[in-house]
C-alpha cells in the first residue's frame, strides 16, 4: 500500500460508524450455547492501521498530558455511598476532565480523614466506583456477564454518558480496567421469556421443528429482524446469534451512542479507535483471581545491610509474610488475597499496564499492626517473633482498616486492642507509646 493509499483509507476510519467499533471492543462476543464463537464482521481492520511502535504507557502518557495538576476538582467520598458522592462531584458546575481529582472520604461517623491525595485516595475511589458501577440498572445480563442496556430513568438523567466519562477518566488517571469482557450465550438473556424461546430454537433437532419454532416465536424474531424462511437446521446457530446481537447491540444503539460520547473525555475513545489491541484489554479485561505468588513477586522488601540484627528479623517476617498470602489464598485467614492488595495500593485487582510507583515493602519495629501508604504503594509489616500473632495482627489491621470496615467508635477499638495484646510481653513504661502508635496505624 503505498502513502496515499494509506492516508485514504485512514481518513476513511474516521467516518465510519463506530457501531461496528462497540461490537468489537465494547460489547459481549456473541457465541452460541455450545461455547463456538460467532465473530462480529467489521467492514475496516482497524488494528491493520495502529502503530506497532508505540505502547500502552506511551498512549495513557499522551492522553494524560492533558490533565493539568495545578487544578483541581474535588471529590468528597463516603464508602457507604460511592455512586452518590461520585456523580456529585462529576456533575458539578466546576468540574473539568482537565483538572486532576482531588478525594476525600468520610468514615462511617461522617468525619472527614484528612491527608494529602497523593494518589492513594484518588486510585481506591475509581476503583470502587468502578466495582460499584457493573451493578447499576444502566447494565444488564447475569454477573461476569454484564452489558449495556435501555433504561429510561437512566436516559432522563444522562447516566450512560456519566458512566462513559467515569471509565475514561478512571483508565487515564490510574490505568484502571473498566468492566469485565464478557461472552454472551442464551443465558445472558434476563428476560425468562426470551430466554425459553431462543433455547427453543436451539435445541431444533429437524428442520420441521426449526420452522415449527420459528413460527411459533415470528414476533419475536421479526421484531429484531431475524424472521426468515429457513432450509437447513444449522440455520438455527445463525438465528440464535443474530438475535443476540440484536438484543445486546442494536436495541440499545442509543444508548451506546451516549455512553461513547462520555469515552470521548479526554480523547479516550479516540485513541481506543486508533489503537484497539492495546487499549481493548485496559476497557475490557478478564479479571483473573490473584495468587500468592504473584503478591508476593509484586511487593519488593526494602531491607537493612546484611549481617545486622534487624536484618534477620526483617527475614523472619518476609517469611511470616509469604506464610501469610498463602494463608489467604487457602482461605484460612479473615481476608482475601485481593483485600491485601486493596489494603496497600486501594486496588482490588491488577491494572493491566501495572502499578507506578512499583509496590515495596517496609518494616515496623513500633507497631503491631500492618500500616500501608496507597500513594506509594507500600506496606510495612510489624516485626513480630511469632507467625500466629503476625497473622492475627495482619487480620485485624487489614480489617478495620478504612474502606473495609471501619470501627466508628474509638472505645470499642481500644477494647478489643486492649484484649489482643498480651501486656506481659511489653515494658510497662512503654504502654503508652504502643497503644497510641496501634491507634495511628488503625487511622493510617
Amino acid at each position: 500500500m503505498n502513502p496515499f493509499q494509506y492516508k485514504l483509507q485512514k481518513a476513511a476510519c474516521c467516518y465510519v460508524s463506530l457501531y461496528h467499533k462497540y461490537a468489537d471492543l465494547c460489547a459481549p462476543c456473541i457465541e452460541d450455547e455450545d461455547e463456538e464463537l460467532v465473530e462480529v464482521a467489521s467492514p475496516i481492520d482497524y488494528k491493520a492501521l495502529e502503530d506497532v511502535n508505540i505502547t500502552l504507557p506511551d498512549i495513557i502518557a499522551n492522553l494524560s498530558s492533558a490533565i493539568h495538576h495545578g487544578s483541581v476538582s474535588r471529590f468528597n467520598i463516603s464508602r457507604a455511598n460511592v455512586w452518590d458522592g461520585a456523580v456529585r462531584g462529576f456533575r458539578r458546575l466546576s468540574y473539568s476532565e482537565t483538572n486532576d481529582m482531588l478525594v476525600k472520604f468520610t468514615d462511617d461517623a461522617g468525619i472527614l480523614e484528612e491527608g494529602l491525595d497523593a494518589g492513594g485516595p484518588k486510585r481506591e475511589f475509581l476503583s470502587l466506583l468502578m466495582k460499584h458501577m457493573r451493578d447499576r440498572p444502566i447494565f444488564d445480563g447475569p454477573e461476569g456477564h454484564r452489558f449495556l442496556v435501555y433504561n429510561a430513568k437512566a436516559v432522563r438523567e444522562d447516566e450512560y454518558y456519566l458512566a462513559g466519562k467515569m471509565i475514561a477518566v478512571s483508565v487515564l488517571v490510574h490505568y484502571l480496567a473498566g468492566h469485565t469482557s464478557v461472552k454472551a450465550t442464551v443465558a445472558s438473556v434476563t428476560d425468562g421469556d426470551i430466554g425459553k424461546a431462543l433455547q427453543e430454537i436451539d435445541s431444533a433437532g429437524s428442520v420441521d421443528v426449526l420452522r415449527d419454532c420459528v413460527i411459533k416465536h415470528s414476533t419475536m424474531l421479526q421484531v429484531a429482524g431475524c424472521l426468515r424462511h429457513v432450509s437447513t437446521v444449522e440455520e438455527k446457530k445463525d438465528i440464535v446469534s443474530d438475535y443476540l446481537r440484536w438484543y445486546i447491540i442494536a436495541r440499545n444503539s442509543s444508548v451506546i451512542d451516549r455512553f461513547k460520547e462520555g469515552l470521548s473525555a479526554l480523547n479516550f475513545l479516540s485513541a481506543l479507535q486508533q489503537y484497539p489491541t492495546l487499549l481493548s484489554p485496559v476497557l475490557c479485561h478478564m479479571e483473573k483471581k490473584l495468587t500468592a505468588l504473584e503478591l508476593e513477586r509484586l511487593f519488593k522488601p526494602d531491607f537493612s545491610p546484611s549481617g545486622s540484627n534487624r536484618r534477620h528479623l526483617e527475614n523472619q517476617t518476609v517469611g511470616y509474610w509469604s506464610d501469610y498470602l498463602l494463608d489467604c489464598e487457602e482461605s484460612q485467614t479473615a481476608v482475601s488475597v485481593g483485600d491485601v492488595l486493596m489494603f496497600a495500593t486501594g486496588l482490588t485487582s491488577l491494572p493491566p499496564s501495572g502499578l507506578d510507583p512499583l509496590p515495596s515493602l517496609q518494616f515496623l519495629d513500633e507497631s503491631l499492626f500492618p500500616m500501608a501508604n496507597t500513594c506509594l504503594n507500600l506496606l510495612k509489616l510489624p516485626m513480630i517473633t511469632s507467625y500466629s500473632v503476625f497473622k492475627s495482627n495482619m487480620d485485624f489491621g487489614i480489617q478495620n482498616s478504612p474502606g473495609f470496615g471501619f470501627v466508628s467508635q474509638v472505645k470499642i477499638f481500644f477494647k478489643d486492642v486492649m484484649n489482643r495484646i498480651r501486656w506481659d510481653m511489653l515494658v510497662v513504661q512503654h504502654k503508652s507509646i504502643i497503644v497510641y502508635q496501634v491507634y495511628c496505624s488503625f487511622i493510617r
